[in-house]
């Protein structure tokens, strides 16, 4: 075999995307020694998905003084690719762990996420992808569009910067400034959910308790998020209300379509555009790629299925290295996966085999280019 492709996403808690390219690179250099490898390590929106794309692609990361997820200053970063292409998360700046024991989804803002947005405009780069992950917040984008230049009034005409919490209080929005000041820029924001704004399904009820909301906080969130929904309907004309994905980030995924102009896209499918996948592809013999457990929603777009679309449509193999494997895969078998390997070797609780996922990758990747290695002798 000459070529072969890597590209996993994490197995979340365990091991990065980056260090499981890093593991089946060198695995296929011991067996395979003349064969080219192209690591391609991909990140869900969140942390690590600036890393992941300087890695894939080459750039160089920006550091900047920019706000954090409770309005105080600190030190932010983005990426720039080579092609002037601007890559932010956002749990950069406004991510859970930045709030340590201060969680609170009612005071959180992701106003440091429009001041990256803007440096990197500023910079010249014409293209943002922006991963929207991992979040502390929970409102609706409103901080990073006001550092755009979104404003926000109350019904006595005063301006302010909304929260999760003040959200209910929105009664107008001025988007001039902002579409002036994004003239000519191209906003694609990472999703790998389908979850609405609010509503039962929605951003607050699903992911705000683990951002530290109650039940009765949940509640008033939700409240929020539903008024400025239908502020944004009446004075905008954009009905964002139902819209797959933009509960994301404390709905945030709604806020950059409405406020920004941006396009959502699940995160494995902006990856392989931004890497030129298929183009990549047209010369591999075998495709890696993974993540920590598939299932049932594996099958909506996770990074195993987009990639193994891709790879069908070329009728390129593909090995999905995971986890764990749960119910009926047989449609990821019709998407394009070739076969899936499970990681552990014994019936132990995730608490213990947890610490043995390197190990355990590293057993599993020998054997399975082992095997491959046999039937290329043998035929």
């Amino acid at each position: 075999m000459k070529k072969f492709v890597i590209i996993p996403d994490s197995f979340k808690g365990t091991i990065s995307s980056t260090e499981i390219c890093s593991v089946i690179e060198r695995k296929i250099s011991e067996v395979f020694p003349n064969a080219k490898t192209v690591c391609l390590p991909v990140a869900d929106g969140g942390e690590g998905t600036v890393d992941c794309f300087l890695t894939a692609l080459g750039g160089k990361k920006i550091n900047i003084s920019c706000t954090g997820p409770l309005f105080e200053k600190m030190n932010g970063f983005y990426g720039v690719l080579n092609d002037n292409t601007a890559v932010i998360e956002m749990a950069a700046v406004a991510g859970l762990p930045l709030v340590e024991n201060c969680k609170d989804p009612k005071k959180t803002t992701t106003y440091g996420v429009g001041e990256l947005i803007m440096h990197a405009i500023k910079s010249d780069c014409k293209n943002i992808i922006l991963g929207l992950g991992g979040s502390a917040t929970n409102d609706y984008g409103t901080g990073a569009a006001a550092a755009l230049g979104v404003k926000f009034f109350d019904a006595s005409g005063k301006e302010f910067i909304p929260t999760g919490g003040t959200l209910v209080n929105v009664a107008k929005i001025d988007v001039s400034k902002a579409k002036e000041n994004l003239k000519g820029i191209k906003i694609t924001a990472m999703c790998d959910i389908d979850n609405p704004p609010y509503g039962k399904n929605g951003a607050a009820y699903v992911y705000a308790p683990q951002k530290g909301a109650d039940e009765k906080t949940v509640e008033q969130l939700d409240l929020g998020l539903k008024s400025i929904s239908l502020v944004i309907e009446k004075q905008l004309k954009i009905n964002v209300s139902n819209l797959k994905g933009g509960g994301a980030a404390g709905a945030m995924g709604a806020g950059a379509v409405a406020f920004l102009g941006a396009q959502l896209k699940m995160g494995i499918n902006t990856v392989l555009e931004t890497v030129n996948f298929s183009q990549l592809i047209s010369d591999a013999d075998l495709i890696f790629t993974g993540e920590g457990k598939i299932d049932s929603q594996s099958l909506m777009g996770k990074v195993v299925i987009g990639v193994s679309q891709k790879a069908k449509e070329q009728n390129v193999p593909v090995i999905a290295i995971v986890g764990g494997a749960e119910g009926d895969l047989q449609g990821a078998y019709e998407m394009g996966v070739t076969s899936i390997f499970t990681i552990n070797r014994l019936p132990q609780d995730f608490s213990v085999s947890r610490y043995k996922t390197k190990e355990n990758l590293e057993f599993c990747v020998e054997n399975v280019l082992r095997f491959l290695k046999s039937t290329r002798q043998k035929g």
